[in-house]
């Protein structure tokens, strides 16, 4: 498990990533990126959160379709229920609340 301060290093390069997937596939009306929280507020007025929690080291998300937990393992940062990758979830809820499909490294 990483130390504090290298989680805190991971998930801000992650998040700078997604800020600058979103920003150049042109799929939302506003990015914002404040105190280690991502907040995507889409065209429809709905919004997905994403952000640390840094207790567990696990990155939430919050989307009109749910609530996801996401731990870091061999495979990346997966779902600690159904085993989606974060990657694949960001772009299926982007998908789903803006009907935009955005690919997540």
């Amino acid at each position: 498990m990483p130390s504090a301060t290298e989680f805190n290093e991971i998930v801000d390069a992650l998040f700078d990533q997604f800020v600058e997937a979103l920003d150049s596939a042109d799929a939302v009306d506003d990015v914002e990126l404040n105190q280690g929280v991502l907040e995507v507020t889409c065209e429809d007025g709905s919004k997905i959160i994403v952000n640390r929690h840094a207790p567990t080291q696990e990155i939430w998300v919050a989307a009109r379709s749910g609530g996801y937990h996401f731990r870091q393992t061999d495979q990346g940062w997966v779902d600690t229920r159904s085993s989606e990758t974060l990657a694949s979830a960001m772009t299926r809820v982007v998908r789903e609340q803006t009907g935009v499909t955005v690919k997540f490294a």
